[in-house]
C-alpha cells in the first residue's frame, strides 16, 4: 500500500491541468502501486484536501468541477492573476523572435533546422520564447534523419490575428515592412 496516499493524490491534482476524476486518479494509483485503491478512500482524501486548501493561507482551492477536482485561484486573488498575465503577454517579441513566427507561419510544419537555414542563425531561443507565448506548436516530427520536432503556428495564433485558416495570412508580395505590434515596448 502506497504511504502518504493524499500527497500522490495532492501531486496528481496539482500537476493537472484539467479536472481530475476520482476513476482517472484511482487508475493512476494503481499502475503506480499495483494495487486497487477503493474509490471511497480517494473521496476521503479529496475531501481532507478541500477542507486544507479552504484556510486563509492558501492562495488557492481544490474545487469539485467537470465531474472531477482541480486546483484553481481563489475569487479575492484573480484581479492579481489578470494583472500578471496581462504583463507577461504584453510584452513584444524581439526581431529574431518575430522573424521566426514569419518563417514558421509561412513555412510550417516546418523544422527547427529549416528555420536557421533560412534566417542563417540558430533560433532556439526564439523557438522557445514563441512556445511559452503559446503562438507556435508542435506538430510532430519529421520523417528527415533523426526525426526533428515540426513547429507550426498554434490556434491561438490564429484567434490573436484573427485568421480562420492559414490561407487568410497576407501574400508575402503584400506585406510592408512595420514595427513590431504584438504587445506593448518592454521596459
Amino acid at each position: 500500500m502506497l504511504k502518504d496516499i493524499d500527497l500522490h493524490i495532492e501531486a496528481i491534482l496539482f500537476t493537472a491541468q484539467q479536472a481530475v476524476n476520482i476513476g482517472e486518479i484511482q487508475k493512476a494509483l494503481e499502475k503506480l502501486n499495483n494495487v486497487l485503491m477503493p474509490l471511497n478512500d480517494i473521496s476521503m482524501c479529496i475531501e481532507t484536501l478541500i477542507e486544507k486548501y479552504e484556510r486563509d493561507t492558501f492562495a488557492f482551492a481544490l474545487v469539485p468541477i467537470s465531474d472531477g477536482y482541480q486546483f484553481l485561484t481563489k475569487t479575492e486573488y484573480h484581479k492579481t492573476i489578470s494583472c500578471f498575465l496581462q504583463l507577461k503577454s504584453q510584452k513584444k517579441l524581439s526581431k529574431a523572435a518575430m522573424e521566426t513566427l514569419a518563417i514558421i507561419a509561412y513555412k510550417q510544419p516546418i523544422t527547427k533546422a529549416e528555420i536557421e537555414q533560412i534566417r542563417g542563425v540558430n533560433c532556439d531561443y526564439s523557438v522557445q520564447k514563441l512556445l511559452e507565448k503559446d503562438l507556435i506548436a508542435i506538430k510532430g516530427r519529421s520523417e528527415a534523419a533523426g526525426r526533428p520536432l515540426l513547429y507550426s503556428t498554434s490556434s491561438f495564433f490564429m484567434n490573436y490575428f484573427g485568421l480562420s485558416s492559414i490561407k487568410d495570412l497576407p501574400a508575402l508580395k503584400d506585406i510592408k515592412p512595420q514595427e513590431n505590434a504584438i504587445g506593448l515596448a518592454e521596459a
